[in-house]
C-alpha cells in the first residue's frame, strides 16, 4: 500500500487505509451526491490505494459525465468517483480527478 507523501492525508473511514494526500485537494467545498442525498465532498487530483469500477454515464449536479466509482482497495468501501469524461468544455478540468464524499474518509497522518 502506498503511504502518505505529505504531512496529512485521508483514510477510508471503515478500515483506515490511506487513500489521498491533503496536498492533492483541489476543492474542499465540493458537493457530492450519494445514496442518502447530497453532502460535502473533496475534489482530489488523484487517489491512492483505490480500485476503479467500470465506467458508466451518470448525470450529476453540473450535467452528464462518464465516471467510475472508486472503492477502497483494502475493504471495498465505496469512497466516491473518478471523472473520466466531461461533455462540456467548461468542466473538462475535472477529467481524471477524484471526488470523495467527506463521510467516507477521515483525516489521517
Amino acid at each position: 500500500m502506498e503511504k502518505s507523501r505529505g504531512l496529512r492525508g485521508y483514510c477510508c473511514f471503515k478500515c483506515r487505509n490511506f487513500v489521498a494526500d491533503h496536498n492533492d485537494i483541489i476543492d474542499k467545498y465540493y458537493i457530492g451526491t450519494h445514496k442518502y442525498g447530497r453532502g460535502r465532498a473533496f475534489l482530489f487530483s488523484h487517489a491512492s490505494n483505490v480500485v476503479e469500477e467500470p465506467s458508466v454515464l451518470r448525470t450529476l449536479i453540473t450535467g452528464p459525465y462518464v465516471v467510475s466509482d472508486i472503492l477502497c482497495a483494502e475493504c471495498g468501501q465505496n469512497l466516491g468517483w473518478k471523472y473520466k469524461k466531461s461533455f462540456h468544455d467548461v468542466h473538462k478540468y475535472k477529467e481524471g480527478k477524484v471526488v470523495m464524499a467527506k463521510y467516507n474518509i477521515i483525516r489521517g497522518v
